[in-house]
């Protein structure tokens, strides 16, 4: 067998090697979660669901970690934390990753496996969800409480009906058929009925149980195809009923060691089409035994008495099987494992009862018949009688001892083995295993007389004295305290009772019987001798407790002797609440699951051990208040250290001191009636009866003169209420008067103002026709304006078409005289290019004769400095810059030279121009030239270029005249020249005047 510690991992494999289930226990995996903390602890699984697949199952443990198992991929998912324990869970919805929890606090909460995220949040409850049921559909769902079922919406989350039933019959189970839309309700008084699910109808009902059967329904199973379902409970009878002709058919009694079957759930096959065979019984051993109920053969067994199981689930197709063990942890069994020996004979283990009469059924007609070894089948009998298959096992084990067999098929010594390992019960079956070692008879009848009689007089004020927030809680706190006060006298004047119960109340509010049983057996067992000083606080008790402590701390009691703190403060407080002011809800539970298992005595040495355990704060206390407080309040205390304390007391206590010796063993509540309870001082609580009677009474009396007084100042009150109404009546007419005359006034200002708003309306309507009549006015006027103005526009056109036309004309003549100026300008450009040859020709001849001037002057000068050097050597500096300007001169007289030249070449060209434009014969051609005059002129050659083209039709027209023109020109030219080189020359010869 593999094992899986899930520790504080979130996924990993299940299983590291391939599992091979052994065919006697056929477990595949173990699997444990446990805590890494320094002290390790186990967290024990409390649920265990399968999905639709059958392949994968969630699970929850008690600290609200839920996981997913993929037992085809081998794999666990830790998919929520919910910081809660789940009471149910369910994994087979329509959308294959979401799955429901119940949790702790009464709600239901929808995850989803791959997101982990929350999809809704479902409240309604009042108690504890037991059990889902999810429809075939996937679509709806039901949830079970032990006071209401309530119906789901699943795609919408929403409440569709909620069923509520009468405290005194409380439900066991409500769940979907399979395959089918009824829904099947399940009582405590063994009423089954049957119900239509869209429409709530009921379809009908199953008979009771027969006569003579004291078997009370606790849990269910329904075969795969809805039609036949079994039922069982605190018996070794499972009755199989078919549901299709509504009767019992068949009653399997199981061995003599079943007394109370725990779950029934049957086994699917593949190849049944529904009709399961094979129904898995879990006893109340820890053992779920599977057997045919066709053949009543036992089929295989899965857990131990040492490893037992507390619950089981199968999965859809049947080939897992997840239990949830004693010890908190998983086991996965595999079912063809188990049944690969189903063919050998096992040993016979039931007794079956079957075929009973369609018509009345009794146990008188039931016919058992024994037969030892083998299953046979049964013969024939007469027409009333059915014959029967009787199944025997030889009861060959030794009796266990009958101290410490509990009404529930529980064992004391187990229950406390599993305490001291555990150091608790488990949360789910808490008060179940407390119902079983209190004992309680579960008195019907009794409770409901004592109820019946009402709300006793001493608690009708209980709301003032302990304001209670939740109304259904003091209710039932009134209820059991009253109860408790018609069971027994002193219980009306008892002032702690509300303290000593509440807690009980608190947990057992939706059923009130087991909490009055509860109290009622507290105060007989663990209250014994308590009211034997009554209304004084038991003295007795006190002192045990005193010679306990001085036993075993001497020192913490000198000091409360010697801070004048009696037992009465450090002992009385925490027993007459029952420690519920000084520990939290779970620290409380777990207390009382210890006290709840051993003696009564071990309540008092719990209070000796609360008080050794906190010996380091006590010694350093000195004043009263402080005692006072520390032993009404919660400390920092660790309840297991107290719990391991009490044990060790018990343990060592001498036997004279020891309070065990001086109470008497745990005895429980009569069955039918409640026994007497006279142990009180009877004088005392008489006479505050009658005390209590005649203040009473003198209470009636005050409240009856006080009745009447106020019914006459009633009487006067209502008097004084009508004069005042009628005196409001006629303030009231008065102004309603004034307020009408108001309107009146208000009505005739509003007819003025709708007057005047009327004449301004008219003349604003006399004034708007005005403006209409000048508007159209005005439109006639601009209509005749765009008349006369589409005419201008007309005109302007023609104008500026004749205009468009003339501009045309004007730019064809431009262009004409263009390409005549052009033809000038080309004349122009050959005359000035045959002037700058002429002018280069004259300018070398100047230049060659001022080269030659210059060369002789240079050698004139040359011979004179030789004939001056000798004698003028001082003056030669002042020769050479003498040379230099006359060097200097030179080069300007050529530059004023061939300035001369050019500005009479110029003059000379004006000259012939102004001649040529004389003798034009165009005077039209005048007139364009001087308008085309604004261009820009920059020379007088410009000028000429820019003249009418007439010129060069004159030019034409007379190439004889303008011959001799060129002619005569370039004789003036020669001319020139000629005075140009002559003056020269002249300047050459009479150096001394240019340098003057």
């Amino acid at each position: 067998m593999q094992s899986t510690d899930l520790g504080n991992k979130e996924s990993g494999k299940i299983w590291h090697r391939k599992p091979s289930p052994a065919t006697h226990d056929g477990i595949i995996v173990n699997i444990v979660h446990s805590t890494s903390e320094y002290h390790p602890k186990v967290l024990r699984f409390l649920n265990v669901a399968f999905d639709g697949s059958g392949d994968s199952f969630i699970a929850g443990d008690h600290q609200g970690n839920i996981y997913v198992f993929d037992l085809h991929g081998n794999r666990f998912n830790l998919v929520q934390r919910t910081a809660q324990a789940c009471t149910a869970l369910a994994f087979n919805l329509r959308r294959k990753s979401e799955f429901l929890v119940a949790l702790a606090d009464y709600s239901i909460k929808c995850f989803d496996t791959v997101t982990k995220e929350l999809v809704s949040w479902m409240r309604g409850h009042e108690s504890s969800v037991c059990s889902i049921s999810v429809h075939a559909s996937g679509r709806y769902a039901i949830t079970t409480s032990s006071d209401t079922a309530q119906l789901w919406d699943l795609d919408t989350f929403q409440r569709k009906r909620k069923l509520n039933i009468r405290q005194s019959v409380g439900i066991q189970k409500v769940f979907f058929l399979p395959l089918s839309n009824t829904i099947l309700s399940c009582f405590k008084d063994n009423s089954i009925f049957a119900w239509e699910c869209d429409t709530l109808f009921c379809k009908y009902q199953l008979p009771g149980p027969p006569e003579g059967s004291n078997i009370l329904y606790k849990v269910f199973a329904v075969t795969r195809d809805g039609r036949i379902l079994a039922a069982g409970g605190k018996s070794n009878h499972l009755h199989l009923w078919c549901l299709e002709a509504t009767r019992l058919f068949r009653i399997i009694q199981m061995p003599a060691k079943v007394r109370a079957v725990r779950h029934l759930e049957f086994l699917p096959d593949s190849f049944d089409a529904g009709s399961n065979q094979v129904l898995g019984v879990l006893s109340q051993d820890g053992i779920m035994r599977f057997v045919n109920i066709q053949t009543c053969k036992l089929l295989f067994e899965i857990g131990t008495v040492e490893e037992g199981i507390s619950s089981s689930v199968i999965s859809p197709h049947g080939r897992y099987i997840a239990s949830i063990m004693e010890n908190g942890s998983l086991n996965v069994y595999s079912v063809q494992a188990l049944t690969q020996e189903i063919n050998k004979p096992p040993p016979p283990l039931v007794k079956v009862i079957e075929d009973l009469p369609s018509n009345t059924v009794s146990s008188s007609n039931l016919k058992m018949k024994i037969m030892p070894g083998r299953v046979q089948r049964p013969a024939r009998c007469k027409e009333s009688k059915i014959p029967t298959r009787v199944l025997k096992q030889d009861l060959t084990g030794d009796l266990e001892n009958k101290e410490n067999e509990l009404s529930e098929g529980l064992n004391k010594k187990r229950l406390q083995i599993l305490l001291k390992g555990y150091g608790e019960y488990p949360t789910k079956y808490r008060m179940f295993i407390w119902r079983s070692l209190l004992q309680l008879p579960e008195n019907h009848t009794a409770f409901s007389s004592l109820v019946d009689k009402g709300t006793h007089a001493a608690y009708l004020s209980l709301q003032k004295k302990y304001p209670i927030k939740s109304r259904k809680l003091l209710r039932v706190l009134q209820r059991t305290l009253s109860a408790l006060a018609h069971w027994s006298a002193i219980f009306s004047d008892t002032p702690y009772l509300p303290l000593l119960a509440f807690p009980f109340v608190k947990l057992f509010q939706n059923n009130q019987l087991i909490c009055f049983e509860v109290v009622a057996t507290l105060i007989i067992n663990w209250c014994q001798h308590w009211f034997e000083y009554f209304p004084n606080p038991p003295i007795n008790i006190l002192s045990m407790i005193e010679n306990v402590l001085a036993f075993h701390d001497k020192e913490l009691l000198q000091h409360f002797i010697d801070r004048d703190i009696t037992s009465q403060v450090y002992a009385w407080p925490l027993l007459e609440t029952l420690f519920s002011e000084v520990l939290t809800r779970e620290e409380w539970l777990r207390l009382f699951d210890n006290i709840f298992s051993n003696h009564p005595s071990f309540l008092l040495m719990t209070v000796v051990a609360y008080s050794t355990c906190s010996r380091a704060p006590l010694l350093n206390c000195t004043l009263k208040n402080d005692f006072e407080y520390f032993f009404h309040h919660r400390n920092n205390l660790d309840i297991n250290v107290v719990i391991r304390e009490v044990y060790h007391l018990m343990e060592t206590t001498p036997a004279d001191i020891h309070p065990n010796s001086m109470l008497d063993a745990f005895v429980a509540l009569t069955k039918g009636q409640y026994p007497i309870f006279n142990q009180y001082p009877k004088f005392i609580v008489d006479y505050q009866t009658r005390e209590w009677e005649r203040i009473r009474n003198d209470e009636l009396d005050f409240l009856r003169e006080r009745q009447t007084v106020e019914n006459m100042q009633a009487e006067v009150d209502e008097q004084r209420a009508k004069d005042e109404a009628w005196y409001q009546k006629q303030e009231l007419l008065r102004r309603a008067e004034e307020t009408r005359r108001e309107i009146l006034l208000q009505e005739e200002e509003k007819m003025a103002q709708q007057r005047q708003r009327l004449a301004a309306v008219k003349r604003e309507l006399e004034i708007k026709e005005i403006h209409l009549q000048d508007a159209a006015r005005r439109r006639l006027l601009k209509l005749q304006q765009d008349q006369r103005e589409m005419e201008l526009r007309r005109l302007e056109d023609e104008i500026e078409r004749k205009v468009q036309m003339r501009d045309q004309e004007i730019a064809a003549t431009a262009k004409d005289l263009e390409i005549r100026q052009l033809e000038l300008e080309a004349q122009k450009r050959l005359y000035e290019k045959d002037l700058t040859t002429s002018q280069e020709a004259v300018a070398k001849e100047i230049r060659e004769d001022t080269d030659a001037h210059r060369r002789k002057a240079a050698l004139e000068e040359h011979m004179f400095q030789k004939l001056l050097e000798n004698s003028q050597m001082g003056s030669r500096r002042a020769q050479r810059w003498k040379e230099a300007e006359e060097k200097e001169f030179h080069l300007q007289s050529a530059k004023k030279a061939s300035a001369l030249s050019d500005a009479s070449r110029k003059w000379f060209l004006r000259q012939e121009t102004s001649a040529a434009l004389e003798h034009e014969e165009m005077p039209w051609l005048q007139r364009q030239y001087m308008d085309s005059a604004y261009l820009p002129q920059t020379s007088r050659l410009h000028d000429v270029s820019d003249m009418d083209p007439s010129t060069h039709i004159f030019s034409r027209n007379n190439p004889t005249e303008w011959n001799h023109m060129e002619h005569d020109l370039l004789k003036n030219v020669r001319d020139l020249r000629r005075r140009l080189t002559a003056r020269a020359r002249n300047s050459c010869q009479h150096p001394h005047l240019l340098v003057t």
